[in-house]
Order: structure tokens, then C-alpha cells, then sequence
């Protein structure tokens, strides 16, 4: 399989650009130089930069000069101390993951998907002939019902990018939460050029537990790394009402570390090496509320993976956003965990 090589290890910075308010000292404080530099310091390769449409342009389209000072500086900062960038769109206007039945109508309206292909266009224009970057069109598709309108929106994406941005990477995930069993239904790559993206939360009944967004988790719920397939199904069962546990049944009863992980990443490698696309994991990880014994071990068994397929990946996330690997959670075992991401 091909090697997305510049982006093999990375850290997402989630919460500065995206996911927030963008507010001008927030902006200016969440992340800064300093920053980028420690995170060179941790080993790794490159970051992925979440924005919102609404750092550039207003509702009406209107642009925002200001907000694009930000990127700017990330790619400054990334390209002084030789890191690499994946610029995500994270928000795009008329689609918002976390309001997903919401916005069916980015995939039904051509005048949302124009706005969408324009965004683009100028992203591509101020950032394609940047060296060090590469583009991942737009965060988390999760309604599996409209893949097909998904790829026809993804290859128009495409085709805009490449006026301005011939040569470089453009990252395209699937529907149903970019899960990475939704691989198979992307569409063919356009060019050579193209990665395949997932994002890898399994099993969400311990990246996830207790997380207060997730509907049908109770905050209170709790479960430790490893244990057989057949437990965290029967967690799932008696604890969750079935949900949060349905990726075990992948594997067999008695998988557990990276074996539960491995079913999964085969077919995705499987369908990766056919198309002669890399893969590339932009997000996981485990929510801090699990202990860190847990999560040090889904990591490892994780990393072993990613390390036996050479899968580019970025974890979630930098600080804050309840994943933060530089917080007060992780800082005992931080010299452990960092050779894991």
C-alpha cells in the first residue's frame, strides 16, 4: 500500500479554529508558536488544522481577510520548525457534523454546494502551492443515506482544488462518521493525488464512555482496554442498550488488543492497495475520562497497527476538547504515551 510520507505521525489542533468561538483572544492565545515547536518536539510530522467556514467568510459569503492570518501563521510556524499541515474543513456552511440531520440539504442544493466548491477554490488558490500541505475537504459525513450524492460532491471538490492546487494531497473521507468501514463506498480517486480518510473511535464504549454529547451514554459508564470482544459486546448489551459496542462483532469472541482492531483495518487496506490510494487516520482517541492505564493500552494496540499497515494518522487532540494529550490527565505518563501516537 502506498505511504502518505510527510504525514505518517501528526496531532490534531481541534478547539483553536473550529469548535469554538472564534473570538480574537481566544484565537490569539489557544495555540502559538511555542506550540508547534513542542510539538516537534514530541517527534511527530505534522498537524491537522481544523477551521470553520466562519473564520473566512461571514453567513452572507462575505469574506474575512483576518481570519485567514491564522492559517497563515500555522503554516508559517509548521514550516519553520518542518512540520506538515492538513488543512481540514471541519464546518462548511449548510453542514455541520454535530447537526448532521440538520443539513441534508448541503446534499440536495447545488447553491450550498457551490459556496462549499468556492471555499475551496480560495483555499486551494492562497494554499496549494505550499509544499508542506494537504487538504481534507470536509470533516465527517454521518449520514450513510447520502453517499452517493457525497462522492458526486467530493469529485467536484476535487476538480476545483486542482486549478489551483495541481500536486497536492487532498484527503477524502466516507459517510457514517468517516468510519473506516464505510472505505469500500468512496468513490474511485480522481487522480493519484488522493487519500483515503477515516477517523477510528473503536470501540466507542471506551473512547467514548461517559461522553455527556453522545446520546445513550450514560455519564457515569465506565470500561477498561483490553478485554475480549465478546465483554465489551456484552457491556454493550446489558449496560448501553446494544449501542456503542456493535464494531466488536468484527472480530472474534476472544479478540482483543490489536486483534480487535485487525479485521477492520484489513479491509480497509485491502481496499486501499485495489485503488492505489494511501489511508490516513485523521482523529482518534480516548476521552479523558477513561483511566490512563486504559488508555495508554488502546493506544499501543492501535499504534501497532498503524505501524503494521504504515497508516498515516493525526490524534484527537492537542489540548482541551476532552481528548487533550498535553492535559493535567496525561501529564504523569506523557513520556510514555507520546512514542504511542
Amino acid at each position: 500500500m502506498r505511504e502518505l510520507t510527510g504525514f505518517l505521525r501528526g496531532i490534531n489542533l481541534g478547539g483553536w479554529l473550529s469548535q469554538c468561538r472564534l473570538e480574537k483572544e481566544h484565537m490569539d492565545s489557544f495555540i502559538q508558536e511555542k506550540d508547534i515547536q513542542r510539538i516537534k518536539s514530541f517527534g511527530l510530522d505534522h498537524v491537522r488544522l481544523p477551521i470553520d467556514y466562519a473564520l473566512v467568510e461571514s453567513e452572507d459569503g462575505t469574506p474575512l481577510p483576518e481570519g485567514y492570518r491564522y492559517i497563515d501563521n500555522c503554516m508559517d510556524w509548521c514550516e519553520a520548525c518542518g512540520l506538515n499541515v492538513v488543512l481540514d474543513l471541519h464546518r462548511t456552511y449548510g453542514y455541520r457534523f454535530e447537526e448532521a440531520s440538520q443539513c441534508r440539504a448541503f446534499f440536495e442544493t447545488p447553491a450550498l454546494q457551490e459556496r462549499f466548491y468556492a471555499l475551496w477554490e480560495k483555499l486551494a488558490a492562497r494554499y496549494g502551492s505550499r509544499g508542506h500541505a494537504a487538504f481534507d475537504i470536509l470533516n465527517e459525513v454521518v449520514d450513510a443515506s447520502v453517499t452517493e450524492a457525497w462522492n458526486n460532491i467530493a469529485a467536484k471538490a476535487v476538480s476545483h482544488i486542482r486549478k489551483y492546487a495541481p500536486d497536492t494531497w487532498i484527503l477524502i473521507g466516507g459517510a457514517n462518521y468517516n468510519h473506516i468501514c464505510s472505505l469500500p463506498t468512496l468513490l474511485p480517486p480522481p487522480d493519484d493525488r488522493i487519500v483515503y480518510s477515516f477517523h477510528f473511535y473503536e470501540p466507542m464504549l471506551i473512547t467514548h464512555q461517559g461522553a455527556y454529547w453522545s446520546k445513550g451514554m450514560p455519564a457515569d459508564f465506565r470500561a477498561s482496554f483490553p478485554l475480549p470482544a465478546r465483554e465489551y459486546i456484552t457491556l454493550s448489551e446489558t449496560k448501553l442498550n446494544g449501542k456503542f459496542g456493535g464494531f466488536c462483532r468484527l472480530a472474534a469472541p476472544d479478540a482483543q488488543n490489536e486483534e480487535l482492531f485487525l479485521p477492520a483495518f484489513e479491509a480497509a487496506v485491502s481496499v486501499a492497495e485495489e485503488r492505489n490510494v494511501p489511508l490516513y487516520c485523521g482523529e482518534y482517541g480516548v476521552i479523558n475520562n477513561a483511566d490512563v492505564s486504559t488508555a495508554l493500552a488502546w493506544h499501543k494496540a492501535l499504534h501497532n497497527v498503524f505501524e503494521k499497515f504504515h497508516i498515516g494518522r493525526a490524534v484527537w487532540s492537542y489540548k482541551e476538547m476532552d481528548f487533550g494529550i498535553i492535559d493535567p490527565h496525561y501529564e504523569e505518563v506523557l513520556p510514555r504515551l507520546l512514542p504511542l501516537l
